[in-house]
């Protein structure tokens, strides 16, 4: 019961690495809000939490605007009376090299990736300066660190949401609100069709996958999740403006 008594909001929690956190927040004792715009796989995450014992509540929510995002935190705020952990985890592919990329998708891919935890954070961080505390967690990517073919845009987004948690972590701190960043590497979520169907290509695609790894194997939500619930615990009361990699060795061994 690490977050026992503490609300905790995640966007982009119908699946993957939202849903793993979602379902081990409300483990550790949180009352979970959770925003995307899947309404089926967000209810039956809803319901993964409330069989863990936990309150969890789904709000649609589309990350590119910024009412959905604010009426998402009030939503939290009123049915609850705080928010203690903001939890930015939307994200999407775009593939493409620069001169491939169009103005369209460029424009898209900032706006949810990146824009998403701007206006995550700008929603939630006046309810957080008037509690005094609160955690902020963006995912952004080992792509954000280290460069792979053919990923122009979406590279610029989690690099751009690494920088963003540093500039809120420095701006934070003295209102006691920490702000800190996960970047997986290879992670099983559908974002990553051929790792979800290993028999895709006849497994061949992910077995590519697992030997860039140096650990030989992709990754699996729960341990993203595992990363999440220590930066909203007061286990990292002092930690803030810190970008874990969690990527079996990828960023050692470079793409």
């Amino acid at each position: 019961m690490r977050l026992k008594g503490k609300v905790a909001v995640i966007t982009g929690a119908a699946t993957g690495i939202g849903r793993a956190s979602a379902v081990l927040f409300g483990r550790e004792g949180a009352s979970v809000v959770i925003g995307d715009v899947n309404d089926e796989e967000a209810e039956h995450t809803v319901r993964m939490i409330r069989d863990t014992g936990a309150k969890g509540t789904y709000v649609r929510c589309d990350v590119t605007r910024a009412s959905d995002v604010e009426g998402l935190v009030e939503s939290a705020v009123r049915a609850h009376g705080r928010i203690d952990v903001m939890f930015n985890n939307v994200g999407v592919n775009f593939y493409g090299k620069v001169h491939e990329t169009t103005e369209e998708d460029w424009t898209r891919c900032l706006s949810v990736n990146l824009g998403s935890v701007f206006r995550g954070m700008k929603y939630a961080l006046p309810h957080m300066l008037a509690q005094g505390s609160g955690s902020i967690i963006n995912t952004a990517s080992v792509q954000g660190l280290v460069a792979f073919e053919s990923f122009a845009a979406y590279a610029a987004a989690k690099g751009g949401i690494i920088q963003l948690t540093r500039q809120a972590a420095y701006d934070y701190a003295p209102h006691n609100i920490r702000v800190n960043c996960i970047c997986p590497g290879a992670v099983r979520t559908p974002m990553n069709p051929e790792m979800m169907d290993p028999a895709l290509d006849g497994g061949a695609r992910l077995e590519r996958s697992s030997q860039r790894v140096p650990m030989r194997r992709v990754g699996e939500p729960e341990e993203i999740a595992h990363a999440a619930v220590y930066f909203g615990a007061d286990e990292s009361a002092w930690t803030t403006g810190h970008i874990m990699v969690i990527d079996g060795g990828q960023v050692v061994k470079g793409p």
